[in-house]
């Protein structure tokens, strides 16, 4: 099963379009994140302020889906994240433009939501270069 779940999640990270997201596009985009979302360093510097309904997204890009040990993530992503499934530029644009349809495809489960109900129109990539960024 845990290799199934894994080659779903690579045929849909090969499935996505190329891309190069644009970091200064990124973080005007992330404005609308930062609602639920901030990006705090481990020594308590606040690149963005915001919200705590959702994890902090410091050096999301690199680290284990559902590993953020602050949060309480639903059961959907908590599953993803015991595959051993990590977050990169790519999972995270796709991620952010709808976030339960990506578990379902990601886990090949059709019952999978996510607690993340926004879903980003555009700039999915651009969001995802500028998290890369901002621990570089």
């Amino acid at each position: 099963m845990t290799k199934f779940i894994l080659l779903a999640v690579a045929a849909a990270a090969l499935s996505a379009p190329a891309f190069a997201g644009d970091p200064v596009v990124g973080e005007d985009t992330f404005k609308k994140c930062k609602a639920c979302h901030s990006i705090i360093a481990p020594d308590g510097t606040e690149i963005q302020k915001g919200g705590r309904t959702g994890p902090n997204l410091y050096g999301v890009i690199g680290r284990a889906v559902a590993s953020d040990p602050d949060f309480a993530y639903g059961e959907s992503a908590a599953a993803l994240g015991a595959t051993g499934a990590v977050w990169d530029e790519a999972s995270i644009a796709t991620y952010v433009t709808d976030p339960s349809g990506y578990l379902k495809t990601a886990l090949g489960d059709e019952a999978a939501k996510s607690k993340m109900s926004f879903k980003l129109s555009e700039g999915g990539a651009d969001v995802a270069a500028y998290l890369a960024s901002v621990v570089q």
